[in-house]
């Protein structure tokens, strides 16, 4: 086992990200113009970072695979955003934030790093508003706020349900001033294809213009990795299409630990599979939880009705309605973490209560919350003998206030009205709490190489809290990554210009090659979509929802001899010398098959069940996931020695000493 050092600062946890800046050292603005770094993801972290390294003036050159920065996947995020300003006075406070977010993680997290990312939500919110970020307001003029799961005071704030598009405009626009002023080149429609090194550090990278199939070398002091998740392993998600690991891994490769990637979040609000032929999934915002009601038919004869076309769900009467969450649990009700709304849908899923002609979906129902706005907004207009019809208009409204782009969004894609008959929702991947090993300064295992948001392995351990990927994306960019980068860019104030003409250069460029080169040779017998789509079954079937030892071993298996397969017999049509988006899938899904199998190894190594990782053997009585403190309270980081088994574990510990870890209960 190697020794991993988070770099966490000594003294009070309140007082260590403070007593932490004061301590570093700094470069000086003459400097500043000397020094060159290299950020590669333009969404909320790399947008911010990118943004705000270029104000404080060094020299940024982004990277991004979408044909401008506003096209990340950051823009698909709906609900909003944490922070803990507390405007409504009702209890929340920087350490409430703190505790909710460890507690949601199932104290699987780091204490200092989440500590510090609720010190500065705040500060995130006033940033976005500086900017111009349209969040949604209250009577009184104050930003508003709305709930979100696992969580018993109001803290999300949101734009509609257009949050990410909204903040990523906003980071966006500054990044813009920056290109303007000369101090961010932007490579778009660029990919990374691997990390370069020079005595150890991270000095550059090779990447390929996806427009022109040229392979191009770009040297920095410093490489940020901000380029997302890898939920796309499950072919099925919510991420875009193009969403991919291939940054993280290829810099995996280059020796970066890879920790916990077995710590998916499944969504419970997605729009449902609807056939074999689909290639994404929809996210319904988990802020439409706030009013929406979950249910399924009490009796199996009635689910039965519903699936055959013999009986509509408005239909059913409310004795023989289940709204499960609210009756196991009582507390948070509808508003209960991810991870337990997710294995409670499937469990009556399981049980045979679905309601689709699949059988894999349950109801989102807004008739309740209609009538109840309706009820207060006819009492505020005057109307005090208001008929339903009436009421039921005037709560539409209401509703369509605060998620119409959600509803009329549900609409095109299902063709039904969720105003007139409740939403069919299932879980589906979502986010990924597993990424890059980094330290306190967000430094991964590899002197200089950074990585920032959903690429790193993040604040939010077993399970992210509804509203705090945006959180953590913005605090990584604008508010930590920009001090602690200055700590190790200070000694590099007389280097001087890195060269790309160097052996190092070289051989990264090479092997990139040989990589486009091996792919192009194989047979031709299957498209790469063929092998993605296979991989994916694999990983939803063996390693999604819940998993248990036995099938976690077929996986490894599996995906081992479908890697093989998939090297051998790909076909990849076209030209590396030309645009050829064939070849880009090619190379992500050939990642992805090595990181599939790592995902599995994590997951049979963790004898326990905590948040998004559900083993089967590890359950309470009442099939909730069961933590095993005493031998599983670690992060594991993963040592890349060729072949995912044969990848070497590393553990950090993890300290409570401001938090005593309970049961983590709902009820």
């Amino acid at each position: 086992m190697g020794i991993l050092d988070s770099k966490i600062p000594s003294g009070p946890l309140a007082d260590k990200w403070t007593k932490h800046k004061n301590d570093i050292d700094l470069v000086n603005p003459a400097n500043k113009r000397n020094i060159d770094v290299i950020v590669v993801g333009t969404g909320l972290a790399g947008g911010s970072a990118a943004a705000t390294l270029a104000e404080l003036g060094y020299n940024v050159k982004t990277f991004c695979y979408q044909d401008s920065p506003r096209r990340a996947h950051s823009i698909a995020a709906q609900g909003g955003i944490n922070a803990a300003k507390n405007y409504q006075g009702d209890g929340d406070s920087n350490y409430r934030l703190f505790y909710d977010t460890v507690k949601g993680g199932d104290y699987r997290s780091r204490e200092a790093n989440v500590y510090r990312l609720a010190e500065v939500s705040g500060n995130i919110i006033d940033q976005c508003v500086a900017q111009g970020v349209p969040f949604a307001r209250e009577y009184g003029g104050l930003l508003d706020n709305r709930s979100f799961g696992g969580v018993l005071v109001s803290r999300t704030f949101y734009a509609k349900g257009q949050t990410g598009q909204q903040l990523l405009l906003g980071a966006y626009s500054a990044m813009n001033r920056q290109i303007n002023r000369g101090k961010i080149q932007a490579y778009n429609r660029h990919e990374m294809m691997d990390l370069v090194k020079v005595n150890g550090k991270a000095r550059g990278i090779i990447a390929r213009n996806l427009v022109t199939g040229e392979i191009e070398r770009h040297s920095a002091h410093a490489v940020v990795l901000a380029s997302g998740g890898y939920g796309n392993v499950f072919f099925l998600s919510t991420n875009a299409m193009g969403s991919n690991v291939m940054a993280a891994w290829r810099a995996h490769r280059r020796g970066a630990f890879f920790a916990n990637p077995c710590f998916t979040q499944i969504h419970p609000t997605c729009i449902p599979v609807s056939g074999e032929h689909q290639s994404k999934l929809t996210l319904m915002s988990e802020s439409l939880r706030n009013d929406g009601r979950i249910w399924v038919p009490k009796h199996k004869k009635d689910a039965e009705a519903i699936r055959n076309g013999q009986l509509k769900p408005t239909q059913l009467k409310e004795e023989d309605r289940d709204y499960y969450l609210e009756r196991r649990y009582p507390a948070f009700g509808n508003l209960v973490p991810r991870d337990v709304a997710s294995r409670a849908a499937k469990e009556r899923c399981d049980a045979g209560f679905g309601v689709n002609k699949t059988g894999e979906a349950v109801y989102l129902d807004f008739a309740s919350a209609i009538m109840r706005y309706g009820k207060e907004k006819a009492l505020t207009s005057g109307l005090k003998d208001a008929d339903d019809n009436t009421l039921r208009q005037l709560g539409e409204e209401v509703i369509e206030a605060k998620y119409g782009n959600l509803f009329q969004m549900y609409e095109k894609i299902v063709d039904e009205n969720p105003y007139k008959t409740p939403m069919k929702i299932y879980p589906a991947v979502h986010y990924t709490m597993g990424g890059l090993w980094v330290d306190y300064n967000l430094q991964t295992t590899i002197e200089g190489c950074y990585a920032a948001g959903e690429a790193n392995f993040s604040d939010h351990g077993a399970n992210r809290l509804g509203a705090s990927a945006l959180m953590q994306g913005l605090a990584d960019g604008y508010f930590v990554l920009p001090y602690t980068i200055g700590d190790y860019l200070s000694k590099d104030i007389r280097t001087g210009k890195i060269p790309t003409d160097t052996a190092e250069f070289d051989a990264a460029e090479k092997e990139v090659r040989d990589r486009i080169a091996k792919l192009k040779a194989g047979k031709g017998t299957h498209s790469v979509d063929y092998y993605h789509k296979k991989l994916g079954k694999i990983m939803w079937d063996k390693c999604g929802m819940s998993r248990n030892a036995k099938e976690l071993q077929e996986a490894i298996d599996e995906i081992s001899a479908l890697r093989a397969d998939f090297w051998e017999n790909v076909r990849v049509p076209g030209s590396p010398e030309t645009k050829n988006q064939e070849l880009e899938k090619a190379g992500r899904v050939a990642d992805f098959l090595e990181l599939g199998e790592l995902f599995a190894k994590d997951a049979l190594s963790r004898n326990e069940s905590c948040g998004g990782h559900f083993r089967e053997e590890y359950q309470t009585p009442e099939g909730e996931a069961l933590r095993d403190d005493e031998n599983f309270k670690f992060v594991s980081a993963w040592e890349y020695k060729g072949e995912p088994k044969d990848a070497v574990l590393h553990k950090e510990d993890l300290v409570y000493e401001n938090i005593e870890l309970k049961t983590r209960s709902y009820k």
